[in-house]
């Protein structure tokens, strides 16, 4: 159990999970054994824990050239994944985002959009148990180049700030900087990555809160544009793409569609903004952002859908960035989601401490739970998604009577310190031999164990994001050097799911 956890409230609802209202409080670190288990809809899913682990040095450097940006999301392509004995092979593509930059200096790069490629290997002990356990297997990364993006007139992306400029290509309005680097081209900061059964792949942006739909060879083929509720937009309505300044309504600015996954039958393409939208939002404080917003479209009669069939609150967990017992300060924005099934699905929040970060503030949450939307009100269709009307009480920081919001437990707690001291890891920087956690785990995927004596069996990647941290980093051919290396990391948990 949590051994800091200092407030959980719960209420039951249709589907068997629990809505969460979480605050934390103090570190939530886990000394419980493993395996953990929790039940959700009357089903049981299971953490058995790490069993593997693997790293890329920070100053790797991708096939354009520059610095490999390491995992904003991250997938294994469809039909690579492969078992013999105890190794595991597959292609994986990783998304990095908008390249190196530093909005406070106004510093952007004229960085072109891309998903790299790897040959992916990993050892691991194919049998659970405290034997399998305790060795950890080891992950093989060799770079095998990738694709840059092009838009529809085949020109690439461009990661530099759009500012208030737009351009417009099949009629759709794109972000796109009116001068100055990146000129011309759309701006574009990657966040999500999900390959489409029978070829290409969607790619979920900040900038818009678009969901760019590519061919197999990177060439953009259509845009999936948000409903009004979720375009960034100023006080008279226009489009307001920059990510310099919050817009008066829809996506927080660096906050876009930060998770999106489809199911598994590939009928329903899950789409997760990272925190509220600006309407959402309960005063000036970093805790009155946890009430995020979900959307889930139906792609079995197309793959660029105009508008949801479903549109759900989720309530993300609140903490305190110090993890000194005060009242919370900061809401644990979700990273990354992965879809079980047409209602279910596993979201990554997290705190924003850890290697990398700034301010040398405590780890204090970062968890994968199960949510589940049945039992949550449906918005599709109502002046919540089709207007800018928030979902909040008047004046308050609860919601409005009659939205339910969507169920869910943790499963996963990242913050194990004798599991992840197995892998070489601490949770703070002051354990000889191990190196810290770090600020920004972002990326996840789901692959079958193909393990037949335990066919519910997963392996769930999770990768971190080190913002292109090096201390020898180059981009557009020009020095970004950092203090500190920042290595491109992942962590591998067997889960075991059921029906999986």
């Amino acid at each position: 159990m949590r051994s800091h956890l200092t407030a959980l409230l719960a209420t039951c609802l249709a589907g068997g999970a629990a809505a969460q209202a979480l605050e934390v409080r103090q570190p939530d670190t886990t000394t419980t054994p493993l395996p953990r288990s929790v039940v959700v809809g009357g089903d049981t899913f299971t953490d058995q824990g790490l069993v593997a682990t693997g790293v890329l040095p920070a100053g790797t450097i991708d096939f354009l050239g520059d610095t490999l940006g390491s995992f904003s999301s991250l997938a294994i392509e469809p039909g690579t994944w492969k078992r013999e004995g105890d190794t595991y092979t597959g292609v994986l593509w990783t998304l990095p985002d908008r390249g190196r930059n530093e909005p406070e200096h106004n510093l952007f790069f004229d960085y072109a959009g891309r998903v790299n490629r790897f040959r992916f290997t990993m050892k691991v002990r194919s049998s659970v148990g405290a034997d399998a356990s305790a060795i950890p297997g080891a992950i093989t990364l060799i770079p095998d180049g990738g694709l840059e993006l092009r838009d529809f007139r085949g020109r690439p992306f461009t990661g530099a700030e759009p500012g208030t400029g737009t351009t417009k290509q099949h009629g759709i309005l794109l972000p796109s900087p009116r001068e100055g680097t990146g000129a011309g081209k759309i701006s574009l900061d990657a966040e999500s990555l999900q390959f489409i059964p029978g070829g290409g792949f969607y790619i979920g942006d900040e900038y818009a809160a678009h969901v760019y739909r590519f061919d197999a060879r990177g060439r953009l083929t259509g845009v999936l544009v948000p409903p009004r509720a979720v375009r960034p937009a100023d006080k008279d309505g226009k489009p307001y793409f920059t990510s310099l300044e919050p817009p008066a309504t829809g996506r927080r600015n660096n906050q876009g569609v930060e998770g999106m996954a489809l199911s598994p039958d590939g009928t329903r393409l899950f789409v997760m903004l990272q925190s509220a939208l600006l309407q959402d939002s309960a005063g000036k404080g970093g805790e009155g952002r946890r009430f995020t917003r979900v959307l889930v479209y139906d792609t079995a009669h197309g793959k660029v859908p105009h508008r949801p069939v479903g549109h759900y609150v989720v309530q993300l967990p609140v903490y305190d960035d110090r993890g000194a017992g005060d009242a919370p300060n900061r809401t644990a924005a979700q990273s990354e989601i992965r879809v079980l099934d047409n209602h279910r699905f596993l979201m990554l929040a997290r705190d924003g401490s850890g290697w990398g970060a700034e301010g040398g503030k405590p780890i204090v949450f970062k968890s994968i739970v199960v949510v589940d939307i049945d039992g949550a009100t449906n918005l599709a269709g109502t002046d919540y998604e089709k207007g800018t009307k928030s979902v909040l009480a008047e004046g308050g920081d609860t919601l409005r009577h009659g939205i339910q919001v969507a169920a869910w437990k943790p499963l996963v707690n990242l913050l194990d310190p004798k599991d992840l001291a197995r892998m070489g890891l601490a949770l703070d920087a002051n354990h000889p031999g191990l190196a810290q956690l770090s600020e920004k785990w972002e990326a996840m995927d789901l692959l079958p164990a193909h393990d037949p004596a335990h066919p519910d069996d997963a392996f769930l990647i999770v990768g971190n994001d080190n913002d292109f941290i090096a201390k020898h980093c180059v981009m557009e051919g020009q020095a970004c050097d950092s203090p500190i290396d920042n290595d491109n990391r992942l962590l591998v948990y067997r889960l075991t799911l059921p029906h999986h």
